[in-house]
């Protein structure tokens, strides 16, 4: 009974109230961040996307939930950018090209460096292993093997294999960002 009565309040609550979260995508460059977003965004993919020069900024709503994303560059030169702009969000998304196995190394580093800003401690962490369209791409079992997210233990991590080409497991990522957004922050 307790859990109907907590349903129908969620109900009513999002009738009335609207949540607006601040999330930060940051990875390594041709992870498909940028391709993430504009397909949160469009429902579209496109196969023409040029690398994101610093940080793009999209406002996104889904049904009372608006969310502000930012999408920063992965190369080099703008990862230095990334804490400035994970402080303070809701969450941070790290994607990663599962079917890149040379810039795993890579991923893992500079996940690891992020993680251990203490600005940035306990805001969550979604890890999206991305590209598993293709053929030779990590599974979730073997993403967390490789970028060692078990070992991560000063705040919540979760890792899900998606293809934002072929937009899978794309409702599943939303519903941990509006879930964790609610409850952060």
């Amino acid at each position: 009974m307790a859990s109907i009565l907590k349903s129908f309040l969620d109900w009513l609550r999002s009738l009335f109230f609207k949540t607006e979260l601040e999330l930060t995508l940051v990875g390594l460059q041709n992870s498909g961040k940028t391709t993430l977003v504009n397909v949160i965004a469009s429902g579209h993919f496109s196969e023409d996307m040029i690398p994101t020069v610093g940080f793009n900024m999209r406002k996104v709503t889904k049904g009372s939930v608006t969310m502000k994303l930012w999408d920063i560059g992965g190369q080099p030169r703008f990862r230095s950018m990334w804490e400035r702009y994970c402080r303070g969000v809701n969450a941070i998304v790290f994607v990663v090209d599962s079917a890149d196995y040379e810039k795993l190394g890579a991923a893992k580093q500079e996940l690891r460096n992020l993680l251990d800003k203490p600005q940035l401690a306990s805001i969550p962490v979604l890890v999206l292993g991305n590209k598993n369209d293709l053929d030779d791409a990590l599974t979730v079992e073997e993403l967390i093997e490789q970028m060692d997210l078990k070992s991560i233990n000063n705040r919540e991590v979760s890792c899900y294999s998606i293809s934002a080409k072929n937009q899978v497991n794309i409702d599943i990522t939303l519903q941990w960002l509006i879930k964790k957004g609610k409850g952060s922050k």
